[in-house]
């Protein structure tokens, strides 16, 4: 029961930091979505709301996983 409303919360908050993210860092600016360079650094804020988005990605597969089980 804790680990369901754990990825509850978690989803939430996923789906809130990818809407944050920057349109044009996603796979469309392959496709001439974007105007600059492909690779682009991240800093500041928009490098916090990666690396966040990266960790809780993990912690939510680890949640499911263990559900599973």
């Amino acid at each position: 029961m804790l680990f369901s409303i754990a990825q509850i919360i978690i989803s939430i908050i996923l789906i809130v930091l990818i809407l944050l993210q920057e349109r044009s860092s996603g796979l469309s600016g392959v496709f001439g979505g974007s105007e600059s360079s492909y690779y682009q650094t991240r800093r500041g804020f928009e490098k916090i709301i990666f690396i966040a988005t990266v960790v809780l990605t993990v912690i939510f597969a680890a949640l499911s996983l263990i559900n599973l089980f």
